[in-house]
């Protein structure tokens, strides 16, 4: 299942490279018009991430989100800066299927434990962004990528087994945004040792090859963002593909 990612800042689509806020590319598109872009071209889910919200710790485009959710014909998937429980309940109240939950899976993985067991397992996605040290070894980053974690992402994930966890989203930082191509041995390794988890992948898609690649992974589902933004090709040739 194709994902296409909208990222927000200052109410408006962005996109990183490498999660860096320096490295910022502004698109001349309302994402309300985008959404039902997406749903029209037979998208069934989209990825909204809250920038804003993941560097300051705190939501902060909730409205126009919920606006989205709202207007377009589409399952919203959602993330950035959620730090409480009134905050996801809200954004699922108003319209949102699922919430992404980043830093604090890493930072407080006792408390999204706590909230998988509110809202229940299809509510919540666990998303852990990482990049790859020195020993070769996946970290996950926090803070909007910002800050390093010491956990690896095998503990993080392990950590959550027998929580109620179901969805993951795992994003290569060093790839994002580069479309050269998904991190395909990472997922592999991912899929061979938490077989009951649904996988969602992202970062680094560039072109139909890429997409076919990831495909054959058989994962849950895909994130592809800034190759539809610039027309590398469309969502429609993505989802046949």
């Amino acid at each position: 299942m194709i994902f296409p990612a909208m990222d927000l800042m200052d109410g408006g689509c962005v996109r990183l490279l490498k999660g860096d806020f320096g490295a910022r590319t502004n698109y001349d598109a309302d994402p309300v018009d985008v959404a039902k872009g997406y749903a029209a071209a037979g998208a069934d889910w989209m990825h909204i991430v809250d920038l804003d919200g993941a560097k300051n710790g705190q939501s902060e485009q909730s409205e126009l989100i919920l606006n989205v959710a709202k207007s377009a014909d589409i399952k919203v998937q959602t993330g950035g800066g959620l730090r409480d429980l009134a905050q996801i309940k809200r954004l699922l109240d108003g319209g949102v299927d699922r919430v992404v939950i980043g830093s604090l899976a890493v930072t407080n993985p006792q408390m999204v434990k706590h909230w998988l067991r509110e809202v229940g397992p299809d509510a919540i996605c666990l998303a852990l962004d990482v990049n790859q040290g020195d020993d070769g070894e996946y970290r996950p980053a926090t803070k909007g990528w910002t800050e390093a974690s010491t956990k690896t992402l095998w503990n993080v994930i392990g950590d959550f087994l027998g929580s109620g966890l179901k969805t993951i989203l795992v994003t290569d930082i060093g790839r994002d945004g580069m479309q050269a191509g998904g991190n395909l041995e990472l997922y592999k390794r991912i899929q061979s040792e938490f077989p009951t988890l649904d996988l969602i992948t992202s970062g680094g898609v560039g072109t139909l090859g890429h997409v076919k690649d990831l495909k054959a992974l058989d994962p849950y589902g895909l994130i592809i963002g800034k190759a539809l933004y610039e027309g590398a090709f469309t969502l429609p040739e993505a989802i046949q593909c």
